[in-house]
């Protein structure tokens, strides 16, 4: 390949574009204008190398299969018409020739009327038989064949070419090659097939915050998962990542970096450097391109508002967002379909189903939104459907944000959110495109409060063989899931404050509890903290409150959890009241980080990240199940696993109090 023609320094008539954004398909059409994505070429590879390839040409057979009449029984070769009339109480007689014939040899016999011979699966008729008798339905006696039941012309029989005839196309251009395929060729004899080339895509994470998997986790760093995804996704579309590791955020290093994968590849991704911040050097280096350089930088999309697409002599460069969800929609977006091309396939078009949307969703008006959703199967009763007893979807939002790296993972598709919709209320029938082949729906579905003992029974419910979906969304929202029919479980730890009792009294009749086990909450801080070490619980809330330097880790709105801290807070909102993890965990961790000062979680949490605990209340978590699902045989096995005995000491290990 000719050197990539780069501008000197910073700057080159691609910086000038940069985030003038503009919506999803005027940036397809751009890129799209500034890109060969044709197929890179033909190569003929062994049958052995063939599987998930691409035919680049069509496949002809050069012979008959099978290529001889061939016998498809144990049995004897006969004429047809020796055999009318044949039955048990009254058996034809034919005269046995010595010969056997097996596998692979070519008959001397030659069959007249009234004569037969013994023949092998698989073996050659021999001349002027046109039946084959099943070895079950004759007996030999001497040198004679009892023949207890006719047959007809061509029965037991496989005719030369009867399967596959020579000349004709049996895999086309295209076809990507499955095990079924490969056994085709293998039986036509082909021993190598012309496929299309594997386009090559270089992958390069930048970034002085990444690091590669098996490092020690340092602060301030995060792992390079972005590069692991995309070049399993390259394979998955057909092509060979070409992994150039992680590079600083250096100018010169990334422009070599570049250089070379220009040299080397047919799509060259960069990951991270995109936005506008002073380090993002990558969309920077990129502009030095000239041929023509970025051709987008800024797309109406969320997530992925800031990809930045450009060529260089045809060839795709593409700066994906490094936060993971960013850069793995906007690859599927953009990329994939280009990926597909060059390794001359047909990009597929995903599956869509209908959900219900589960909750009201806001949206940022001037963007198409992506928004990623879990689907659970309900039941319905609306006779506006065609089967009353039908069941639909409902779409809950994973809502995790660009940064997640488990969102795009644990979604079943994503529905797509105009750019001028500000609020699509809950209720609203949506589309929901599926990112995988087909949609696999959960056994046991579980909505509401996070627990670390929930954890513990859903993966010993998976080592029995039942599937199951969790989203985290709080006890509210979970108790109002079971309430519409949406789970199957609803875990809640929800305090009535008249009555001093925990979940029973939110019950309605069509709700059934199913008892779980105690837990112990509390104010979690790091040791030797003045403000809390030492102190009671009213005590310590009042420091924090009084320290304008005290930052707190909320949890989110609709969780038990919250509704404590409420109670704990009596209205105020001290610094960090706004940030709202989903998880216990996640509390824990930002006091361990030191992103906060303080929050509430469990004791055995605490413990575990060594953090001093000051115990606030002892909490039931329930169990609540619809009714209508009480009986369904993933239900009767989550209830049948709590009541163990080996599952309530492994509770108590993890400090559940039973």
């Amino acid at each position: 390949m000719r050197e990539p023609p780069f501008a000197r320094g910073f700057g080159g008539p691609g910086q000038e574009q940069f985030l003038q954004v503009l919506d999803r398909d005027e940036a397809e059409r751009r890129f799209r204008g500034a890109i060969d994505p044709a197929p890179r070429g033909i190569e003929a590879v062994s049958l052995d190398a063939a599987l998930g390839r691409v035919l680049a040409a069509d496949v002809t057979s050069p012979v008959d299969v099978p290529s001889f009449d061939r016998s498809n029984v144990d049995g004897y070769a006969v004429i047809a018409e020796d055999t009318f009339g044949a039955s048990e109480e009254v058996p034809r007689l034919v005269q046995l020739a010595d010969e056997i014939i097996h596998t692979a040899v070519v008959p001397a016999t030659m069959i007249q009327r009234g004569i037969t011979v013994s023949i092998a699966t698989g073996g050659m008729m021999p001349r002027g038989a046109d039946a084959v008798v099943m070895v079950e339905h004759a007996d030999v006696s001497g040198d004679q064949l009892r023949i207890a039941r006719a047959v007809t012309a061509g029965s037991g029989v496989s005719f030369a070419g009867t399967d596959i005839t020579a000349g004709e196309t049996v895999l086309r251009r295209g076809q990507i090659l499955t095990s079924r395929d490969t056994g085709v060729l293998a039986a036509i004899g082909v021993a190598t097939v012309d496929v299309w080339r594997k386009p090559i895509v270089a992958i390069l994470s930048t970034g002085d915050e990444i690091i590669p998997p098996g490092q020690p986790m340092q602060p301030a760093h995060i792992y390079d998962s972005n590069a692991q995804v995309l070049a399993d996704a390259v394979r998955e579309l057909g092509g060979e990542p070409l992994r150039l590791g992680i590079t600083r955020d250096d100018a010169d290093a990334l422009r070599a970096k570049v250089r070379d994968a220009l040299q080397a590849a047919d799509i060259v991704l960069l990951s991270g450097g995109t936005s506008k911040g002073a380090g993002d050097i990558s969309y920077r280096v990129v502009a030095e391109l000239t041929d023509p350089g970025i051709v987008v930088h800024g797309v109406a999309l969320k997530p992925g508002k800031p990809i930045c697409l450009a060529a260089s002599g045809g060839r795709p460069v593409v700066v994906l967002p490094g936060f993971p969800t960013s850069a793995i929609f906007t690859f599927h977006e953009f990329v994939a379909p280009v990926l597909s091309s060059m390794a001359g396939r047909t990009h597929e078009e995903r599956a869509t189903v209908q959900a219900r949307l589960a909750v009201r969703v806001n949206s940022e008006i001037g963007r198409t939104e992506y928004l990623l959703v879990g689907l659970v199967e309900i039941p319905t009763a609306d006779s506006r459907l065609p089967n009353p007893e039908s069941r639909v979807l409902a779409a809950y939002p994973m809502g995790q944000g660009s940064g997640s790296v488990t969102t795009f993972s644990r979604a079943d598709g994503f529905t797509t959110i105009g750019r001028h919709e500000e609020i699509v209320p809950a209720g609203t029938m949506v589309n929901v495109q599926l990112l995988g082949r087909e949609l696999q729906l959960a056994d046991l579905v579980v909505i509401g409060s996070h627990c670390v003992g929930l954890d513990y029974l859903l993966g010993e419910l998976q080592k029995a063989g039942v599937r199951s979906k969790f989203i985290a969304v709080g006890s509210l929202a979970g108790l109002e899931a079971a309430k519409r029919g949406e789970c199957d479980i609803a875990g809640v730890h929800l305090l009535d404050t008249k009555t001093g009792e925990y979940n029973r009294p939110f019950l309605t009749p069509a709700l059934d509890l199913i008892p779980g086990y105690g837990r112990l909450q509390g104010i979690i801080y790091r040791k030797s903290d003045i403000r809390f070490e030492g102190r009671t619980v009213e005590e310590a809330i009042a420091a924090a409150i009084a320290d304008a330097s005290c930052v707190m880790v909320n949890r989110n709105q609709g969780s038990g959890t919250r509704a404590l801290i409420q109670r704990l807070l009596g209205g105020a909102k001290p610094p960090g009241y706004a940030v709202q993890p989903r998880t216990h965990n996640a509390v824990a961790a930002a006091v361990v980080q030191q992103r906060a000062d303080w929050g509430v979680t469990l004791d055995t949490i605490a413990s575990t990240a060594g953090l001093g605990f000051t115990p606030v209340q002892h909490e039931q978590y329930d169990f609540v199940t619809p009714k209508a699902r009480a009986e369904r045989d993933p239900v009767k096995t989550f209830r049948t696993l709590l009541g163990a005995h080996a599952t309530r000491d492994a509770l108590r290990r993890l400090g559940m109090k039973l």
